[in-house]
């Protein structure tokens, strides 16, 4: 009885096999059969990266009214995202389509293993991905895991933004700016990481900066940098959830120095939330961490509303709709592919880069060399450490 069981269970897996080889994954077939009528498709945008990319969406629905009927779109904070999904999940549900997030939802993601692997199961959805991408946008893509997909890229920071009628010799240094903050107490803001480009280009830029053993290990090679936090949190008021509410009190006038990244010195000067004059810095010496934004397909979504979003993201790489990240300089520049320059850009693109953009920043880009964020599960240490050692009296 045993040697017949054994037989049959060999037949079966030599069969299984066989079967997979010859249907080149039947799964994957069907997951890639585009629906017989439009789809709804819902979006939630964890990154803040409608503003660089709704036209594209716009365009592919124009363009392909048989494949999708609307698109609807949800936003929310990134730390929200993974229990949001994974609670769907175990439910059973699948009301969420696919979500734009940024390295923090990403990693998040990733740890609790909630998004569909593309790679290399899709890989013909995307042919020569590698060389289609700027080399440091393909550095950022590998963070993905081969569970989504960069669409758009911006070299980041850190970089130091001042109200330059208040600040008349600018910190060019980690010590120089702790030593600022000091002699103005609470005029220095910067948001909670987990939740804030900004905040997390700060956080994974300083072990460069300090020097700390291994700026790719926060739990044991980050001395220097939560030694220096602490400190910095003795002169900093309290830490807003995101963004866009530092920028909004560096604006009013209630602060006057802030950490920035490219799109956000630029974007709120444009949309003028920041006055137009404010300044900015590099820190010397420094390594500029560099950032993207995903698209990412939960677990559970329907094959045929999967097959669509694939086709999507395959869409939003090509030049022309890459051409429409520029935005108002909110990621800036915005295009993750080569040879997608600003004179591809929609008009009023050009005119904002144009009037907001710096001239400095093709410079220091070259000058400082450049790094990927933490992997996943360093990046969760770090936001988890931050959040219970800097952050947890005074974020709001």
């Amino acid at each position: 009885m045993r040697q017949v069981s054994l037989s049959r269970h060999r037949h079966a897996i030599i069969a299984a096999v066989l079967g997979a080889v010859s249907c080149a994954g039947i799964g994957l077939v069907r997951a890639q059969e585009l629906p017989k009528s439009p789809v709804v498709i819902n979006v939630i945008d964890a990154a803040g990266n409608l503003a660089l990319t709704q036209r594209a969406f716009e365009a592919y629905q124009a363009q392909n009214p048989k494949l999708v009927s609307k698109f609807t779109f949800t936003k929310a904070p990134a730390p929200e995202i993974p229990a949001k999904i994974k609670a769907m999940q175990n439910a059973g549900r699948s009301d969420i389509d696919m979500i734009i997030v940024g390295t923090d939802a990403l990693a998040a993601g990733l740890e609790m293993n909630l998004w569909v692997k593309l790679f290399p199961d899709y890989s013909a959805k995307f042919p020569k991905l590698q060389e289609n991408y700027l080399p440091n946008a393909y550095k950022m893509q590998a963070l993905a895991k081969d569970h989504g997909l960069a669409i758009v890229f911006m070299p980041a920071g850190p970089l130091v933004e001042f109200n330059p009628d208040k600040v008349k010799t600018p910190p060019t240094t980690p010590q120089e700016l702790l030593a600022w903050c000091k002699a103005n107490p609470n005029k220095l803001i910067y948001a909670r990481p987990a939740n804030s480009g900004p905040g997390r280009t700060f956080l994974m830029g300083l072990p460069y900066l300090l020097g700390d053993k291994n700026p790719a290990d926060p739990i044991n090679g980050w001395d220097k940098t939560w030694a220096y936090l602490k400190d910095l949190d003795g002169c900093i008021e309290y830490y807003p959830t995101g963004t866009a509410a530092v920028m909004k009190e560096l604006g009013e006038g209630s602060r006057d120095m802030t950490l920035t990244v490219t799109g956000w010195d630029i974007n709120p000067r444009a949309l003028g939330i920041v006055p137009k004059n404010f300044q900015v810095l590099p820190f010397k010496g420094m390594t500029w961490v560099n950032d993207a934004h995903y698209i990412v397909i939960p677990k559970g979504v329907p094959p045929e509303k999967q097959a669509v979003v694939l086709d999507l993201m395959a869409f939003l790489l090509k030049p022309q709709q890459q051409a429409m990240t520029y935005d108002k300089g909110y990621f800036y520049p915005g295009p993750a592919v080569k040879d997608v320059p600003l004179s591809l850009a929609p008009k009023d693109s050009q005119d904002v880069i144009k009037e907001f953009g710096r001239s400095d920043y093709d410079k220091w880009l070259a000058q400082f060399p450049h790094a990927v964020p933490l992997e996943t599960k360093a990046m969760v240490d770090a936001f988890r450490r931050w959040d219970q050692d800097i952050g947890a009296r005074k974020t709001k």
